[in-house]
């Protein structure tokens, strides 16, 4: 990641619930957000959890809009899934980088594949996870951000004799990086931009 230069950091931005007091408000709760700025490597190991929801963002705290904002960009994770097997177990010390959804390293030029050259042949010493166990410091540095996608897969009768396509993605997304919405400087549409079927009619003989 190389948001508005290569000093970036990895910010955790969990969303929270608070509860209100005897008579403060109608309401019994709201959501607010405690940011966290991970320092190290260790900080910046991130399991996603459904009813612990977090944003997770990457941003130049050198770089600030008018209103004081740090320029970022953040990860929008799709549907994924985590593996099952024991931290020890041959297949996953060789898969070690699905321990986690996303994590974010100190750049490091032969640090390139997260399973390692050989993943067939591989230990796991030479993966991700070992990466991330030097602890380096990530705050305000060239970082790498590493997400994990994935999926749970039981065979069924209509996978035979051809499987139909999984797919799994994730979004990248400006936040604050733009002064404004950037769509709205773009040309409107127009019906020429657009594939329309229509029918042709038909000469009955």
């Amino acid at each position: 990641m190389d948001v508005d230069g290569p000093e970036n950091s990895f910010v955790d931005v969990h969303i929270v619930k608070q509860e209100t007091g005897a008579g403060e408000s109608p309401r019994k709760s709201y959501l607010r957000v405690e940011r966290r700025v991970a320092k190290t490597e260790e900080d910046a190991r991130i399991k996603l959890k459904l009813y612990d929801p977090s944003e997770f963002h990457v941003v130049n705290a050198k770089r600030t809009s008018s209103v004081g904002n740090p320029t970022g960009y953040k990860i929008v994770p799709g549907a994924t899934a985590a593996s099952l097997l024991d931290l020890d177990d041959p297949p996953q010390e060789r898969a070690a980088f699905t321990n986690n959804q996303i994590w974010v390293t100190q750049y490091n030029a032969s640090e390139e594949w997260a399973g390692g050259f050989f993943v067939y042949q591989s230990q796991g010493k030479d993966t991700l996870a070992q990466w991330s166990e030097k602890n380096r410091p990530i705050e305000n540095r060239d970082i790498v951000l590493w997400y994990t996608m994935g999926f749970h897969h039981i065979p069924c009768q209509e996978d035979y004799p051809i499987m139909p396509t999984v797919s799994s993605t994730f979004d990248l997304k400006p936040v604050n990086f733009f002064r404004r919405n950037p769509i709205l400087r773009a040309k409107p549409y127009t019906e020429d931009d657009f594939p329309v079927c229509r029918p042709q009619a038909s000469v009955q003989k």
